[in-house]
């Protein structure tokens, strides 16, 4: 989802979170990837809110486990009200300020927990931990961690990439407001068009973080490309459908394989 990509992520997480064939067996490799997310929504009230979300992720993947860890600028002019990746926390709007700096730094492990060959299947387990590391009195963050755990499944055929995630989120105790733990999930595919292009589609769901506000749902639109052995490169547009989201979103991100 955008709130865990990415966002979110992303993905979005950005994202966050877009498939890609995950299948291959290819084991110690490193990876760095970095891009921009910018996005914008009322969330409920009547004052527009534009993020800039700007994260450095460096990435290892073996056989069985991947690992990750993502450092974000973050750029937000808004009521004060909003939080990235979390919504409107009050009912309040507020004045119009611009604040920047450090987001909240994220940490993940994935496990490969299950893996056939004859049916192109793969499941995986991933826990996220998001550090309260973004400024609360800049109305950066909560200033709290939270941790999500989730679990992915993929099939492939010779084109198409099927996946779906379902995972539960445990927020932390930020100071002034309570937010509620949620269960979230997708649904989406990648379609290779050809041997260095493919595109697809994810709609993700989750349950309502504060008690004022809403149920989250969003579409993201991607298309990615490998540029050569070691880039690629993924543009992907959202769309939100609740206050709880951005109205919409667009970001682009490139990777290194070393």
């Amino acid at each position: 989802m955008k709130y865990a990509i990415l966002a979110a992520s992303f993905f979005a997480s950005f994202a966050t979170a877009m498939a890609q064939p995950a299948l291959a067996k290819e084991s110690g490799k490193y990876s760095l990837q970095t891009g921009m997310d910018y996005n914008t929504g009322k969330y409920g009230g009547t004052q527009s809110t534009n993020i800039l979300y700007v994260p450095f992720t460096g990435k290892y993947k073996d056989k069985l486990w991947t690992l990750r860890v993502t450092v974000p600028y973050l750029r937000i002019t808004g009521p004060a009200n909003v939080i990235n990746g979390v919504g409107a926390v009050t009912t309040a709007n507020g004045n119009i300020t611009t604040r920047s700096g450090l987001g909240d730094v994220i940490l993940g492990a994935t496990r490969s927990v299950y893996s056939d060959s004859a049916s192109r299947t793969l499941v995986n387990l991933t826990c996220k931990v998001k550090l309260g590391t973004a400024s609360s009195s800049q109305g950066l963050g909560t200033g709290a961690n939270d941790y999500m755990f989730q679990s992915e499944i993929y099939q492939a055929t010779a084109s198409l990439t099927k996946f779906g995630i379902i995972g539960y989120k445990i927020y932390g105790t930020p100071t002034g407001y309570k937010l509620n733990n949620i269960l979230y999930g997708s649904l989406g595919g990648s379609y290779k068009i050809d041997p260095a292009t493919s595109g697809g589609m994810m709609l993700s769901l989750g349950q309502k973080t504060t008690t004022t506000g809403s149920s989250r749902i969003e579409a993201i639109f991607f298309v990615s490309r490998k540029l050569d052995k070691a880039w690629k490169a993924q543009g992907y547009f959202l769309k939100g459908f609740t206050n709880s989201v951005p109205d919409i979103g667009v970001g682009a991100t490139i990777s290194y394989q070393l």
